[in-house]
């Protein structure tokens, strides 16, 4: 009896529970219970030993990620200093004005198309800087901003360089394009429901707002620099066109997989900070400016390769994965597409893209083989979860983007997580009606 109160599966729903829980109610710093609530359990099972290569081949594996946040949250900023996207911010102005429809329309719109990186940190820093102004004069609630980039950018990285595609094919042993193809049309239609809650979020607020005065209407008559709040002594006019082409070169050379992405960023960032600010103290002043937030979110991040290292060497990863397979009943075994689909919403959200695809996905897939289902429609079906995905504590966007907002993580997923769970729905109804995820296996 004591030995299955011990079982590795037991034990790892009970520490992810635990870390959940005690994130959620606000017991715990994420970093601390990334880094405390692991420990404790590996303790418990008998890891201690080997609790040390388990933490840092996690830290291994999130380092090229970590280096890659680093820089693109520093390059980000540079361009954000030197005034490359003030065009886009007015444009986008001029566009919304005071409207909360048009506001959460464009909100939705842009993120869509900056999202085409697949990179959450570059959509939550481009979006947020050009549209938080807009919320905050008007007064319509973060959030909605908040939950709109997510749910874009979740649909986006269903394109083959968004990675989670990438995984997920690779996990299983199937073609790239043969995985994502089939299930453009549902993208599109989990689109379609994006904009419609955008739309209706704005017709909410619309209403909520009615009569109410702006909370800055002294704001359209700043300057657009006093808006950001960045000194003026930082914006680098005169070099706009060579910043928006070293970003869209960037941006490019992401798309083609020209060279892995913390090389890339890294080098654009030598660049930019050197023909923006030739000078070594303009270099450390911007540097400094934006220190906080390099550190918080590369802890974050190493915090959570700490967790998933230790969940995944002490193998309560597989072993939670077996367990679920091993309470399915014969008879609804032909159903498992669908059923992998549903269950991709809460495991993303309690584990890495990692360690989900590279060690749920292939069992799944097995399983599922020996019901005549294809390596490539499990692989499908377990991208569909990725909305609910953007919000678990594992990731550093979410972090980044409440930073950015001055919103609490917990109040943002409390707060999107029906409207993530819809959208998955929404895709996974579509991706069944196309034929993109069989129903039940022939």
């Amino acid at each position: 009896m004591f030995e299955q109160l011990l079982s590795p599966a037991l034990l790892g729903t009970a520490m992810v529970t635990t870390f959940m829980v005690l994130i959620m109610t606000k017991r715990m710093s994420a970093v601390a219970a990334l880094l405390i609530i692991p420990i404790l359990f590996g303790l418990v099972a008998g890891a201690g030993a080997d609790l040390g290569r388990m933490i840092i081949d996690g830290v291994l594996q999130v380092a090229p990620t970590a280096l890659m946040l680093t820089f693109a949250v520093l390059y980000f900023a540079i361009m954000m200093d030197a005034g490359l996207f003030d065009p886009l911010v007015r444009r986008v102005l001029a566009m919304v004005g005071d409207d909360p429809v048009r506001i959460a329309l464009g909100t939705a719109g842009l993120a869509t198309l900056v999202s085409l990186d697949g990179d959450g940190t570059t959509t939550a820093l481009i979006i947020i800087t050009a549209f938080l102004p807009v919320y905050r004069r008007v007064g319509m609630n973060p959030l909605i901003l908040a939950t709109l980039l997510g749910l874009c950018n979740s649909l986006m990285n269903y394109v083959p360089w968004g990675g989670p595609s990438a995984r997920a094919a690779a996990a299983v042993g199937a073609d790239l394009g043969q995985v994502f193809a089939p299930l453009i049309p549902a993208m599109l239609v989990g689109f379609m429901a994006i904009f419609t809650l955008a739309w209706l979020f704005g017709r909410s607020e619309r209403r909520r707002l009615a009569g109410t005065a702006p909370l800055s209407g002294g704001d359209t008559g700043k300057p657009l620099a006093a808006r950001l709040e960045i000194d003026l002594e930082a914006r680098r006019p005169r070099l706009f066109w060579f910043n928006l082409a070293l970003t869209l070169g960037l941006v490019l050379g992401m798309i083609l997989g020209l060279a892995p992405l913390p090389v890339m960023m890294m080098g654009a960032f030598a660049i930019a900070v050197t023909v923006n600010y030739p000078r070594m103290r303009d270099q450390k002043a911007r540097i400094s400016a934006h220190a906080d937030n390099v550190v918080n979110i590369v802890v974050l991040l190493f915090a959570a390769g700490a967790f998933t290292g230790i969940l995944n060497g002490t193998g309560m990863a597989d072993a939670m994965a077996r367990a679920a397979l091993d309470v399915v009943p014969d008879a609804i075994g032909p159903y498992m597409a669908p059923i992998t689909a549903l269950a991709s919403m809460p495991l993303t959200f309690v584990m890495s893209n990692d360690a989900y695809y590279f060690g749920v996905v292939p069992i799944i897939a097995n399983a599922a083989a020996s019901y005549g289902i294809g390596a490539d429609v499990i692989a499908r079906a377990s991208l569909i979860g990725q909305p609910v995905h953007t919000l678990s504590p594992l990731l550093a966007p979410i972090y980044l983007a409440c930073g950015l907002l001055g919103v609490d993580v917990a109040d943002a997923q409390r707060f999107a997580l029906k409207w993530a769970v819809l959208v998955s729905l929404v895709v996974l109804v579509a991706a069944i009606a196309t034929g993109a995820i069989p129903l039940r296996a022939g």
